[in-house]
């Protein structure tokens, strides 16, 4: 029996937010691709009628997540000052630390970016790049924009290396102090 049109995008649709909130959680390395399609109830014979490799996938996921990313904290040049504050606050909190299934993909997934072929770390400076350059326009700032995107994707890799909850607090709120303290002097200046 063939499938609809609908029916294959609407399958893929499925494996790509799944085996995104996997990846996010427990890496994608480990993921292997019959788990990722009984995931969503299919065999893993059904993953190559989608993706090419498990490689294509993981693309698919980084450009999908980063865009993600974009919307949520770059605003598309509707943002302002102070919703970027906001944001950052959000960013910076221990819910992003404890479901890192449910936030950015850059903490979670970085290390296995940096390992990927250049296509996949193509895609990612592509977005990251676009962030920065929408922070960079609020801030007034080149640099930092690209000081705080690091700040804050270290603060949640480091927090979340941490055992502690009290410590993991401790990083977040440092993070945020410092960031608050740049803010305040790129107003100044």
């Amino acid at each position: 029996m063939r499938y609809s049109a609908s029916h294959k995008l609407e399958t893929k649709e499925k494996l790509l937010q799944s085996s995104s909130l996997s990846a996010k959680k427990t890496g994608f390395s480990s993921m292997g691709v019959d788990g990722l399609m009984k995931a969503i109830g299919l065999s893993g014979a059904a993953f190559y009628s989608h993706f090419s490799s498990k490689d294509a996938l993981f693309a698919a996921i980084v450009e999908r997540e980063l865009c993600q990313s974009l919307e949520r904290l770059g605003g598309q040049g509707t943002q302002d000052r102070e919703r970027l504050e906001r944001c950052l606050k959000l960013y910076l909190n221990m819910a992003h630390v404890e479901q890192p299934e449910l936030g950015c993909a850059l903490p979670a997934l970085g290390a296995e970016i940096a390992r990927s072929d250049i296509v996949v770390r193509e895609q990612a400076e592509l977005w990251i790049c676009k962030l920065q350059e929408s922070w960079a326009q609020i801030l007034e700032s080149d640099s930092l924009a690209w000081a705080i995107l690091s700040q804050c994707v270290g603060a949640l890799v480091v927090a979340r290396m941490l055992a502690s909850p009290k410590i993991q607090q401790r990083v977040l709120k440092s993070c945020h102090e410092e960031i608050g303290h740049q803010l305040a002097a790129s107003r100044v200046q």
